[in-house]
């Protein structure tokens, strides 16, 4: 297996680099360990590791972590290899149990050897240059010759020379293969001829599971003609599982042999695997193979559960590691095959719902690799025409022919990168929409079901670990991809329910119910509210449950909760803490308060646990109810969901105020407000994060004109400059080689057209639920926080990160969308039923944001009159713990601007503005506009709010000059006189 590296399929079968085998213990002489040889995970690291469920792949998740495996070897010669998946700093090879890595590294102390393809070096406490330098793809192979006592490293199997002689060698001193890698890097351990692999492969059982398999086909091309009582070949294509009995029977008997081979991790990647993966090679649609379809019916009806279980997981874990190291080609080929086999099997209905319980996570991003995009974008471009505040101008006058040949050469290898990524979006989201196939009920619970309980159990894990347990949550890589593949498949499976009901919500109009937030059929997590804990609620606004949404909770679930609570009051003075599980869960009994006629008994207390729906306008001792458990996720079921017989399952509690629109799919809301959920907890971060290779572009392209400029300038006689300029020019030319190709394949996938309009939906998702909720009146403060955190992140990512390949103002109904967020921030900035400091800080800072720019200001300017007027006399108010710096803020910048903070549109100190800083709000020149003037004026005609304007402590100069304008100034009070005296005084002293 250390042959030389090729890109044909055949080769990447990654035999070595994946699995290991699960034969017997042997006692081979020179090695110490046992078998099968995995990653010491217990006590052989330092660090934060990601190790995958076969403890053979691994990944960085702190500084410089370490790692080594569970077996050592003493004298021989001896191999392991390692498929490295990302290109950055890492050290590979052999260390010994005396090394303690703590902030060092394999190769950082005296008992350990490494080599770094990162930095292309070698490491035995001191360091010199060695090798080549490796990228994501690429195979180490690490050998050992305890005979000789030298270390030797291979590369893509082509040997780099000796990096160590005389190393430690004698009685005591034994060695293991270890490796040190930094935050986010990756690798895969493969341990395995004068060389011998500290593994040995299962020789017998490959040849034994071969000559099954041959077996198995000759059984599936034949069939039997009674008539002739002869044999007859066909193709395995046509061959069917409900044949003759005679051919099931030989099939039983050659099971008996092939389903404990199964079970072996190896086997099942080398033989059964590269079958399924032949099936497909012939091209065409997955449904034109109903062979792999026919076999997974034959695997669970001839092998028992634990093997068939066994056998498909171990079977897509391979697909998925396959698809995670295989070489970017520029077709896609590998992913693409991978995918193909990937949605075959999922096709098989109960093999679907198996691997949705125990085995599939997140769609997994495809992994950039240099030499893969150097062969779709052959040749880069980057600009180098900026204007005078040293912005790109996007269509240069005075651009050269050659210039313009690589700019257009540049699009089209983007245009066919992004075509190839889009055959791999598809697939995945043909993979989604399988799991979230209602329909198939024959087995046991519909697959949509299934994964919405795991869905929301994945939510949970990384909702509660954020910030306290970094390896446990999903790299957000991975919810970036998980997030625009779900809202595409939802969105198909939303539109098909609308066209069997067209008088159903479409897609279009989506938006999450507010009574979600308060009837316990979706668990939030402790998540907060806005309007406080969740057991304050329920306690505070029993009355306007039951009034406006028809629920009464069982005060019985609640009693020891409660009970609870006193007891800390007491002891540490809290008044509130946050709803227990005492509840959760318990047998339902009829209790007494139900028949109770005293109001007041019936709500004193509120639970998730039972909740009763009582038709209004009836006497509360006898109303209609129906009792609905608030049960854990995974014990969900379907009705609990969807509802049936007059339960309206997530829908239940729908208050007066929410219009009876039809659902045709409720699972579809919940799984929409995860996804919204989903954003908030790190994919905007993500995004923003991607922003920054952008900003290199630009800082390397202005760095490399500068320097070329230098270069035509410098004097002929100062050879010693112009070398040291030339050598800086090299750099600069290829770290934009390289950032260009990178800064291409984030535009295909991050930062697309169509992943903007994902982003946009999701706004607009977040907008209408917030919308609704804000019709319940009091029920509002129900709602999560994060709805309000994601309309205004999501607008700032469509505003910033998308920009300028993707302009915002191309977006179908664009200034509605702007108008009716501008709407939300300037009601719900000083809304009593708001009480995180947190959230409301947020919402005047996005408003602060919002009047700095002509398009989000005109929004503000076409919200309701009312709202206006409400919006400015909640500003000219007493701040009341609110942030008094964005009031003035908004204030100046509503008033025209003309005071004395204003008069640059970018700091007058900075020579240059930063390319990242080109769109803040302070570096934005002023914008003129009059309603909110006028909004003003009438309110400062009030007495009252002159008074609280002199509280408020506004920028002066602004303010004066707009009453000094105004033709009404005679009419003005004398209290607002001797506010605009007042303000001229501080204006004169600033």
């Amino acid at each position: 297996m250390m042959g030389e590296k090729s890109h044909a399929f055949d080769d990447v079968k990654f035999r070595w680099c994946l699995k290991v085998s699960l034969c017997a213990d042997q006692q081979v002489d020179g090695r110490v360990g046992p078998q099968p040889v995995v990653l010491d995970h217990t006590s052989g690291f330092e660090g934060l590791l990601f190790v995958d469920d076969d403890l053979l792949g691994v990944i960085g998740h702190s500084n410089f972590s370490s790692i080594r495996a569970t077996t050592c070897v003493y004298k021989g010669k001896w191999a392991y290899e390692v498929l490295i998946s990302s290109q950055g700093l890492m050290q590979i090879g052999w260390c010994t149990l005396n090394c303690r890595f703590n902030q060092e590294g394999v190769g950082d102390t005296p008992d350990s050897y490494a080599y770094d393809g990162n930095r292309v070096r070698k490491w035995n406490v001191t360091t010199t240059n060695y090798g080549k330098s490796w990228a994501a793809g690429d195979i180490v192979n690490c050998l050992i010759d305890l005979d000789e006592g030298t270390i030797t490293f291979c590369l893509n199997g082509q040997s780099l020379g000796t990096a160590f002689t005389n190393i430690k060698m004698g009685p005591g001193i034994a060695y293991f293969p270890a490796i040190s890698l930094s935050f986010k890097e990756s690798v895969a351990f493969n341990f395995g001829k004068g060389y011998l692999p500290l593994q040995d492969p299962p020789t017998a059982d490959l040849t034994k599971a071969h000559k099954l398999l041959g077996f198995i086909k000759n059984v599936l091309s034949t069939s039997i003609d009674t008539q002739e009582e002869k044999l007859l070949e066909k193709g395995c294509a046509m061959w069917k599982l409900h044949g003759e009995p005679t051919v099931l029977v030989t099939l039983a008997h050659i099971f008996n042999h092939f389903a404990p081979l199964m079970c072996k991790v190896y086997l099942v990647e080398d033989v059964l695997m590269n079958f399924l993966l032949g099936i497909l090679e012939g091209g065409g649609s997955v449904d034109e193979h109903p062979l792999i379809q026919q076999l997974l019916d034959l695997f669970w009806l001839l092998m028992e559960d634990h093997e068939v279980n066994e056998c498909l997981k171990q079977l897509m874990m391979s697909l998925l590691r396959a698809y995670r190291f295989s070489p970017i080609i520029p077709d896609l080929g590998f992913q693409i095959h991978y995918l193909r086999l990937t949605t075959a099997i999922l096709r098989h209905e109960k093999s679907r719902k198996y691997l949705l319980n125990n085995v599939l996570y997140p769609l997994t991003p495809l992994r950039v690799k240099e030499a893969g995009l150097e062969e779709l974008i052959p040749t880069t471009w980057w600009p180098t025409h900026f204007d005078k505040e040293g912005k790109d101008e996007r269509e240069p006058k005075d651009e050269s022919a050659d210039e313009r040949l690589r700019r257009r050469a540049y699009e089209r290898g983007c245009q066919r990168l992004k075509k190839r990524i889009e055959v791999v979006e598809e697939l995945q989201i043909q993979i989604l929409r399988l799991l979230l196939n209602n329909k198939d009920k024959t087995t046991g619970e519909a697959s949509r079901y299934i994964f919405l309980n795991k869905f929301r159990k994945f939510l949970q894990e990384n909702a509660s670990n954020r910030g306290q347990h970094p390896t446990a949550l999903c790299p957000p890589e991975y919810m970036v991809c998980f997030l625009h593949r779900l809202i595409t498949a939802v969105r198909c499976c939303w539109n098909e329910a609308c066209r069997k009901s067209p008088s159903s919500l479409s897609s279009e109009d989506a938006y999450v119910p507010p009574q979600l937030f308060y009837n316990g059929k979706v668990d939030y997590f402790d998540l907060q509210r806005l309007g406080g804990l969740l057991s304050h609620l329920k306690k505070t606004l029993k009355d306007d449950l039951a009034s406006k949404a028809n629920i009464l909770i069982d005060p019985a679930e609640i009693q020891a909760a409660s009970m609870d609570d006193l007891d800390e009051d007491e002891e540490s003075g809290a008044a509130q803490r946050p709803f227990g599980a005492a509840g959760m869960g318990s047998t339902l009994v009829r209790p007494s308060w139900l028949s109770s006629p005293t109001p007041g008994r019936a709500n004193r207390f509120l639970s998730t646990a039972a909740v009763s729906l009582m038709m209004p306008r009836r006497p509360l001792a006898q109303p209609e109810k129906v009792k609905v458990r608030s049960l854990p996720v995974e014990q969900r079921t379907e009705e609990d969901i969807e509802g049936s017989h007059g339960n309206d399952g997530l829908l239940l509690g729908r208050p007066q105020e929410e219009p009876d629109q039809p659902m045709s799919d409720k699972s579809l809301l919940e799984i929409t407000d995860g996804i919204v959920m989903m954003y908030n907890l790190s994919v905007h971060q993500q995004l923003g994060k991607m922003v920054v290779v952008a900003d290199d572009v630009h800082e390397y392209a202005v760095a490399l004109k500068d320097t070329e400029e230098k270069i035509a300038r410098c004097p002929p006689r100062r050879a010693d400059i112009m070398d040291e300029l030339q050598k800086s020019q090299k750099v600069f030319a290829e770290k934009l080689n390289h950032l260009s190709r990178r800064l291409a394949w984030i535009n295909a996938t991050i930062y697309s057209k169509e992943k903007m309009l994902d982003v946009y939906w999701l706004l607009c998702v977040c907008i209408r639920t917030i919308e609704h909720a804000d019709n319940t009146g009091s029920l509002f403060a129900f709602t999560p926080e994060f709805y309000l955190n994601v309309a205004m992140n999501a607008y700032s990512a469509l505003k910033n990160y998308f920009s300028p390949a993707n302009s915002m103002e191309e977006l179908p109904g664009y200034e509605e969308t702007l108008t009716h967020l501008a709407a939300i921030l300037a009601k719900h900035f000083a809304d009593p039923r708001i009480v995180g400091t947190d959230i409301k800080d947020s919402l005047m800072q996005a408003l602060a944001s919002y009047v700095c720019y002509p398009q989000s200001l005109r929004a503000v300017e076409r919200i309701p009159e009312e709202q206006r007027v409400a919006m400015m006399r909640n500003l000219l108010a007493p701040y009341e713990q609110r942030p008094w710096a964005q009031t003035n803020w908004i204030l100046v910048r509503l008033w025209r601007g003309c005071g004395f903070g204003y008069r640059y549109t970018r700091l007058p100190h900075l020579l240059k503005t930063k390319p990242e800083d080109a769109n803040l709000p302070s570096l934005q020149s002023t914008c003129c506009q009059c309603f909110l003037c006028q909004a003003v004026w009438v309110l400062c005609q009030c007495e009252p709010v002159c008074c609280c304007c002199v509280h408020a402590v506004c920028p002066p100069a602004c303010f004066s000059c707009c009453l000094f304008r105004s033709r009404s100034f005679r009419s003005v009070t004398p209290v607002c006189c001797r506010f605009i005296f007042t303000a001229l005084r501080v204006n004169l002293c600033v």
